[in-house]
């Protein structure tokens, strides 16, 4: 089954989304066939494939279809006072005093949450279910997921010496919700099953320009800039931005490479969402090669930053230890 999503219908949406202070390039959409994506995949260049199959056994899955096959199991749920469910970890709000976490954790059933998105007034918290698919859910969805394309998938992570998959998440969200702007460290097929989201995509080498937050912060990984109302004395370079954005529709499939910055908005107005994405371990580093690629500088970066966090034991020397490093001797 290919993308059910014509052509009228997504230039439909993109005249709908909110437009941002930084200029927007769309990614192409090609068919998993054409030889130019096999390249744009070693690159680590961003596409949107719209006949893989990949999820063609799961397209019925609706909010409603979930709700009567995927079994009575605790599910992860996330709520928040706005729409936007910026991503913390737990593991690291010790380090930071006072930090309160912008988002509330809960399991609860599948039927219970669904219930409370369609009670929903004016006023109540958001709700993203975002679940890993295991051996929790029904029948139904595991018979739905073990028939997914994997003979597409794996080819591509064999052709392209991926690691391990490590994840599969259903996430199940509200009309109009955001996951703001960050980057992951693992390669991604994300599949949209139903309702239309869009991301907006920035490559590795904007990463100046994104102010991400210290990595012994709960917001690794994330960015401080504010789309909606961007600081500009505080994070001036976010003037520098420019970006991609990839629209998909029900039967789309995005290859998002590791390390690139994305926001993902469940598009307003066109109803709930429902993907899965696939995580895939990178490859390992065969051969470097100068110069080296934003990935891999951003790797270099973490992992020096990490060293020294852990070395000094102290979250306040770090950002005078490394002006020492570079006031006056590199600048």
């Amino acid at each position: 089954m290919a993308s059910a999503v014509n052509k009228s219908v997504l230039s439909d949406v993109a005249a709908e989304v909110k437009k941002y202070h930084f200029p927007l390039e769309d990614v192409p959409r090609l068919s998993c066939n054409d030889p130019v994506v096999e390249q744009m995949i070693r690159n680590e260049e961003p596409v949107i494939l719209t006949d893989t199959n990949l999820v063609a056994a799961g397209m019925q899955w609706s909010p409603q279809y979930l709700a009567e096959n995927i079994g009575n199991g605790l599910y992860t749920v996330y709520s928040s006072k706005t729409q936007k469910f910026l991503y913390y970890d737990d593991k690291k709000v010790a380090r930071v005093p006072d930090f309160s976490p912008p988002t509330v954790h809960e399991d609860m059933t599948f039927q219970n949450f669904l219930c409370k998105v369609n009670k929903r007034k004016e006023g109540d918290r958001w709700m993203y279910l975002q679940q890993s698919l295991n051996d929790t859910v029904g029948p139904p969805i595991v018979r739905d997921f073990t028939t997914f394309n994997w003979a597409w998938i794996s080819e591509q992570q064999q052709k392209n010496k991926w690691g391990a998959l490590t994840s599969n998440l259903l996430l199940v969200g509200m009309d109009g919700v955001i996951t703001p702007v960050h980057y992951d460290e693992q390669q991604n097929f994300f599949a949209q099953i139903c309702g239309f989201k869009r991301f907006i995509l920035f490559d590795p080498s904007m990463f100046g320009c994104l102010y991400p937050y210290p990595v012994y912060h709960p917001h690794d990984r994330q960015s401080q800039v504010d789309f909606d109302n961007p600081d500009f004395v505080r994070f001036p370079r976010a003037k520098e931005l420019r970006g991609r954005q990839a629209i998909l529709g029900p039967g789309d499939v995005l290859y998002l490479p590791v390390y690139w910055w994305h926001q993902v908005e469940s598009v307003p107005g066109r109803g709930m969402t429902v993907s899965v994405n696939f995580w895939y371990k990178s490859a390992p580093t065969e051969k470097i090669v100068y110069p080296l690629k934003p990935q891999q500088k951003v790797a270099m970066m973490r992992n020096i930053e990490k060293m020294i966090t852990d070395a000094l034991n102290s979250t306040e020397e770090v950002a005078p230890l490394m002006q020492a490093m570079v006031l006056g001797r590199y600048t």
